[in-house]
């Protein structure tokens, strides 16, 4: 019988999952490179939907690793673990450790040293507690990139209409599409499409390591078609933009994309429906 290959890759989430890289990878503090490897793996803790970058402990420099026994166990029962989610929640068998140096260079349970062959002796690291990091030359965002993982636009032809609450928001038949792996699809619109005027630049900015830096767009308050939306969170953030997304994401730069979580998308004259997204 066939088997789906996405279906075949999420019965592994419960396992320890490894990839070893070729790339030299480099972590910072302070200025100083802490961590400096050409034995780094890639690790996906039980459960856990993005990866960390795990090293010898010997890879680990300026730093004195301090280890501390605390054993853990694999919740059984328990659903993904969303990049949002603390890196002392650990799902694997192991040790933490904290990296000590001078100064401020000291890195509380910044790492966990697994006990699972053939990781052995391998430090997974916080990604955020670090600085910067750096994959040979180029800086990394957001979490280490899986390599599994891709975005593929695609200029389309195809009808989009956006509303909320029947208020138009983006009409267009010349959008580009974004299918990224097990993400919804998304619909990156020309701003000559979007009723700019019925948006408003908003503080907030994420970053995804595929595509870059997003600045976002809240629903202007002075819409009357919006307004009483347009301080809820229902219209916070409701689009984002790319304005310098890196070498995966060129074809997106400035273009705007809704969440579709929140507004309502007619595509070639079919409704969609809302898609589901844990973090919104």
């Amino acid at each position: 019988m066939a088997l789906q290959l996405k279906t075949y890759l999420a019965a592994s989430h419960d396992k320890l999952r490894f990839e070893p890289t070729a790339k030299r990878v480099r972590g910072m503090v302070d200025g100083h490179t802490v961590v400096d490897s050409i034995r780094a793996s890639l690790v996906w803790e039980p459960r856990r939907v993005v990866p960390e970058y795990a090293v010898p402990a010997a890879d680990v420099v300026g730093l004195q690793p301090r280890f501390t026994p605390v054993e853990t166990t694999v919740p059984a029962g328990s659903g993904p673990l969303y990049p949002d989610t603390p890196f002392a929640a650990h799902t694997a068998h192991g040790e933490v450790v904290g990296l000590a140096g001078s100064g401020r260079t000291t890195l509380d349970q910044a790492g966990f040293r697994l006990a699972e062959s053939p990781l052995d002796g391998y430090v997974v690291l916080d990604f955020t507690a670090f600085d910067s990091w750096l994959e040979e030359e180029e800086p990394v965002l957001g979490h280490p990139r899986d390599p599994f993982h891709r975005v593929d636009v695609r200029a389309s032809t195809r009808a989009i209409d956006i509303r909320l609450k029947g208020a138009e928001l983006a009409r267009s038949s010349s959008p580009r599409l974004a299918f990224e792996t097990n993400m919804a699809v998304r619909f990156y619109l020309p701003r000559e499409d979007v009723r700019m005027e019925r948006l408003t630049p908003s503080d907030t900015r994420s970053v995804c390591p595929y595509k870059g830096e997003a600045s976002y767009f809240s629903l202007d308050p002075r819409g009357p078609e919006t307004a009483d939306v347009a301080g809820s969170a229902q219209g916070r953030d409701i689009a984002w933009t790319y304005n310098a997304p890196l070498p995966d994401a060129v074809a997106l730069a400035g273009l705007i994309c809704f969440y579709d979580e929140k507004v309502d998308v007619t595509l070639d004259g079919v409704r969609l429906n809302r898609p589901l997204t844990p973090s919104l």
